[in-house]
């Protein structure tokens, strides 16, 4: 009787254990990426029509006016804006030549004017309760000798510094370097609120590497993630062409059990680079898939 009581009790702390397991495990939550410009109204009854309880917002204007109209629409649809998209001013070309020249916070033309943009926007997001900003930093160096190297930290530093006091995090997104470097570049930063939005595509498109490998590298710096599907490049002077998610070379199922396994509990926000109603399509068609693969 008492090895059976034993046994007994021993499985009802397994169970119990599972159920606090299970219960502690955080709830993975699907969103979009949304641009906010004359009508914030209706960009975010958009991502509540679609079914999606998040997103990320890629904006233009930072004035009073449209975070006042943007912290209404979200509240009126219960939406959760998790990051501010930052980029410019400026064009940023994305492609193997021109683009180390005019992405992100690296060129040394732009710098000061990208700097002062991902500022305003810190701003706007702290009006509007958004917890973070988001965007690419550019083409940093792989060689840490390379006198460019520093000066991107820096420049990185200021930004995230300055998030840092609005009460934000910083999130570096993927694609113009390897998983290595970006996690070089964090560390040299040195801010506790310095992340990664980790966008999954991104890493083949630009031939940086394989997303479920760089799970095991950038995994515990992220801090948000763009759901998207892409083939590496063949051309060398363009980037691998996006496709629709279940289409290209990015292994979902492996990302997000990896994810799990590290306890991400960031939102999943997924993007699709075309206009009109074929994205529509995408984006219903990724809901789908992705919500079997987060339970």
């Amino acid at each position: 009787m008492s090895i059976d009581r034993r046994l007994i009790l021993q499985s009802a702390a397994a169970l119990a254990a599972r159920g606090l397991l299970a219960q502690s495990a955080p709830k993975l939550h699907l969103g979009i990426v949304i641009g906010i410009s004359a009508d914030p109204d209706a960009a975010i009854r958009r991502v509540y029509d679609l079914g999606f309880s998040t997103c990320q917002v890629s904006l233009r204007d930072t004035d009073d006016a449209t975070a006042a109209k943007l912290r209404q629409a979200l509240n009126r649809y219960d939406v959760q804006a998790s990051a501010a998209i930052a980029g410019g001013p400026g064009p940023e070309l994305y492609n193997f030549y021109h683009g180390p020249q005019t992405i992100g916070l690296v060129p040394r033309a732009t710098r000061a004017a990208r700097i002062q943009r991902r500022k305003d926007v810190s701003n706007f997001a702290k009006k509007v309760g958004i917890p973070a900003l988001a965007g690419h930093c550019g083409f940093i160096p792989e060689d840490p000798n390379d006198p460019i190297y520093p000066e991107a930290v820096a420049a990185i530093r200021e930004c995230a510094a300055y998030c840092r006091e609005n009460g934000q995090k910083f999130n570096c997104e993927t694609g113009q370097e390897t998983p290595i470097t970006l996690v070089r570049a964090i560390r040299d930063v040195g801010l506790d609120n310095v992340g990664v939005n980790f966008d999954v595509a991104n890493l083949i498109l630009y031939g940086k590497g394989n997303p479920a490998d760089a799970v095991d590298i950038l995994g515990p710096y992220a801090q948000g993630m763009h759901a998207k599907d892409g083939l590496y490049p063949t051309d060398p002077k363009s980037l691998g062409k996006e496709v629709p998610i279940g289409q290209g070379r990015v292994d979902f199922p492996t990302i997000i059990s990896k994810l799990k396994a590290i306890g991400y509990k960031y939102p999943i926000t997924i993007e699709r680079e075309i206009r009109g109603p074929q994205q529509e399509a995408d984006l219903r068609a990724a809901k789908a898939y992705l919500e079997k693969l987060i339970g």
